[in-house]
């Protein structure tokens, strides 16, 4: 699930046959095309040599082909390099599967963005300052309900950050489970006024899908868009450790308090940690796929796709929809798209507003504490900038 804040430091339904080869990848570039990514390749560069991060490996569409760059290890002993093929925990990314799901779900008349919480969770979100009757779906997907982030709560550190994801990692929670665990804690405000992400706001939207239509989230978005885009590297592991090849190793510093030196192997682990907010595994090539389904209409019905892409200010440097980041670039691009931020992955998407022009990139490391280079990428991509600078207009 997403860990933005620690990076940056401040940082309807529509059928399978007609989306089957909806959006088809570009064509692969000729030799030489890649000279146009010449600014992309030098700012993945500078994430391993200036950043300090063990591999980094970056796809793109453009109406001239696909292009695919790399720096650094999939796997540092081994000195492999990183490919378009690796399978990627893709974090956060997930919430955009899930929005999509229950956008869907509107379209066809199952249920409204503008219903209550308590409406299809009966009691879940009552006592300690919340009241489900007063929070609606809308404001779990653009995180304005003001529901506590669980990865903030102190039981979720002690578990599952430093030597705590050691000890845990294997083991399985439920949705309720972690629910539970941010309800102890207050609500950061009343719903709808402020910002702030919670990684709890998905963990409960998953929830709805599975009161609304009796299956999970995963279910719904392999029928719904996974399978019907082709996506065939795409997955919901569910309590699943392992991850499928080719993939790197994931390196991470665990989020520990004061972290060391030291860096683990947190390449396997229980997604049922991350559920909803962050369980999904994929390729930049299927994520660039999906993103720009999403941004050429091709998943939902004009009215959710602008709802999914109608943004809050959030007070820092990109603007949130439902489930969707919108960046604003120094050259006055806009480009739309995710993060995702787990144990030892971190991976960024986004793209123009017409789905033609796409990046995804991912990390295999976590410790990444300039925020300016992250967003490098984007300015490198979208701007052609060899030495980009981000603007905030937060």
């Amino acid at each position: 699930m997403a860990r933005t804040a620690r990076i940056r430091r401040t940082l309807i339904g529509l059928t399978a046959a007609a989306l089957v080869g909806a959006v088809a990848a570009p064509a692969v570039a000729a030799p030489g095309a890649g000279a146009p990514h010449a600014a992309t390749q030098a700012a993945l560069d500078a994430l391993h040599t200036t950043g300090g991060m063990p591999g980094i490996a970056a796809e793109t569409w453009t109406p001239q082909g696909t292009w695919f760059g790399s720096a650094g290890y999939a796997d540092t002993a081994a000195e492999r390099e990183r490919t378009a093929a690796d399978h990627l925990r893709a974090g956060s990314i997930t919430k955009s599967f899930v929005t999509v799901v229950l956008l869907q779900l509107e379209a066809e008349g199952k249920l409204s963005l503008d219903d209550s919480v308590e409406r299809w969770l009966p009691g879940v979100l009552q006592g300690n300052g919340y009241d489900g009757n007063r929070i609606t779906v809308r404001q779990l997907l653009n995180h304005t309900s003001g529901v506590y982030d669980m990865v903030s709560a102190p039981e979720w550190r002690a578990y599952m950050n430093g030597d705590g994801f050691l000890q845990h990692r294997y083991e399985t929670r439920t949705p309720e489970q972690i629910v539970a665990m941010a309800l102890k804690y207050k609500p950061d405000f009343e719903p709808g006024k402020g910002w702030k992400y919670s990684n709890t706001n998905f963990v409960l939207a998953g929830m709805i899908v599975k009161k609304v239509t009796g299956n999970s989230y995963a279910h719904e978005a392999e029928q719904r868009i996974i399978k019907p885009l082709g996506m065939k590297e795409t997955t919901f592991p569910g309590t699943d450790p392992k991850m499928p090849a080719p993939h790197a190793v994931g390196y991470s510093k665990l989020y520990a308090e004061n972290p060391g030196p030291e860096i683990h192997d947190a390449t396997e682990y229980n997604p049922a940690w991350s559920g909803a907010t962050g369980e999904v595994i994929s390729t930049t090539g299927d994520l660039n796929r999906f993103y720009s389904a999403i941004l050429q209409g091709k998943l939902l019905p004009d009215r959710q796709t602008q709802e999914m892409l109608t943004p809050v200010k959030t007070g820092t440097f990109f603007d949130y929809g439902l489930g969707m980041i919108r960046r604003q670039l120094s050259c006055g691009v806009d480009v739309w798209g995710h993060d995702g931020i787990v144990w030892g992955s971190l991976s960024s998407t986004a793209g123009t507003r017409d789905g033609k022009h796409m990046l995804t990139f991912n990390i295999n490391g976590d410790w990444l504490e300039d925020g300016d280079l992250y967003q490098d990428m984007f300015e490198a991509e979208f701007c052609g900038k060899a030495k980009p600078k981000a603007l905030n207009k937060g």
